[in-house]
């Protein structure tokens, strides 16, 4: 007759590993940043992405370093050589060298480096804060609108379908003038504070009606939890439900938005600058940048000068556009990563 084993003793070689363990518990960010990991491409441009944040925000030191910097002109023969360079496709000293890494502008002589480092400097400036302004009108709105409902939802959601409806660009053109001039008598109105002044409200201002959207959508839902009902029960009062309740947990959605709301600002800025109701000379920017190349015909002979902020352009549109799509993807518990 088969005698029964008696199970291990804890402690022993044979005994078996516990499987009463829990799971250890992940947040959202970082189950996030897990996937991220897990892909080449979404590594690949949040590294191009902190590369060019690094580039605008050490400006500065990298143009020292350079030994130029974005403002000062130089017409000598040795820079600006009356376009009689020999044995060059292109007229004027445009390539670069150990002088001037990126070469220089062509007809002022300007550090085309400098202005690139520079111009990413205030053109991410106004990304970001046109971004941020925009998040939060369209979270704490969108997240009122879902909270609340009745007329709260009835107004601010007319105010969404009204924002939604107007042509964004041409919007944007008409208004953007008018609100300098405004500025300009007030602290916001001195030296380049102006323009980007200008652009941050502007953007910001009419950037927050699909988020908000979105965000009432995602509330409409939340609002009616368990845990909210548990907020209610405690005494909460619905600012605190609001903001400590709702919103965090909109947040995954909101930075989704963020993140792609980013390059179309960089862009917005970019196309307000090249038709000249944005930035304006001296002040650098990478449309400020491509405006000038086009103003002064300057693309058809010497398209170095066009290239070099364009692709500048393309490069950052394109990394956050990935990086973008990388935190949607990880931020989607369905999405499944390989």
């Amino acid at each position: 007759m088969t005698q029964l084993q008696s199970p291990a003793e804890p402690g022993t070689a044979s005994a078996a590993p516990s499987r009463d363990r829990p799971a250890e518990a992940r947040s959202l960010l970082a189950t996030a940043w897990l996937r991220i990991r897990r892909s080449k491409i979404a590594l690949l441009s949040l590294c191009v992405v902190v590369a060019i944040m690094l580039f605008a925000i050490l400006a500065p030191v990298l143009s020292a370093m350079s030994g130029n910097d974005p403002f000062t002109s130089n017409t000598s023969p040795e820079v600006l050589d009356d376009f009689e360079t020999p044995g060059l496709p292109l007229p004027g000293y445009m390539y670069p060298s150990a002088s001037h890494w990126l070469g220089v502008e062509p007809g002022l002589g300007r550090d085309l480096f400098a202005r690139l480092a520079f111009g990413g400097q205030v053109s991410l400036t106004i990304a970001l804060l046109s971004t941020a302004v925009s998040v939060v009108l369209g979270t704490v709105l969108g997240a009122a609108a879902g909270y609340f409902g009745g007329k709260t939802d009835a107004v601010i959601s007319r105010l969404m379908d009204l924002f939604l409806a107007f042509p964004h660009l041409l919007l944007v053109l008409s208004l953007t003038p008018i609100l300098q001039s405004r500025l300009r008598d007030t602290p916001l109105g001195q030296g380049s504070f102006l323009p980007m002044a200008s652009l941050v409200i502007i953007l910001g201002f009419f950037g927050w009606a699909y988020l908000a959207r979105i965000v009432r959508g995602q509330v409409l839902s939340l609002r009616e939890r368990e845990f909210v009902e548990a907020a209610r029960s405690f005494g909460s009062s619905h600012l605190s439900i609001l903001f400590r309740q709702i919103i965090p947990n909109v947040m995954g959605v909101v930075l989704v938005y963020a993140t792609m709301l980013i390059p179309t600002n960089i862009s917005a800025e970019a196309a307000l600058s090249f038709l000249g109701v944005g930035v304006k000379d001296p002040t650098p920017s990478w449309g400020q940048m491509l405006n000038a190349a086009q103003a002064g015909n300057w693309y058809l002979s010497d398209p170095w000068f066009l290239a070099v902020p364009g692709a500048m352009l393309i490069v950052t549109v394109l990394a956050f556009n990935l990086l973008g799509d990388a935190v949607r993807d990880a931020l989607d518990p369905k999405a499944s990563r390989h």
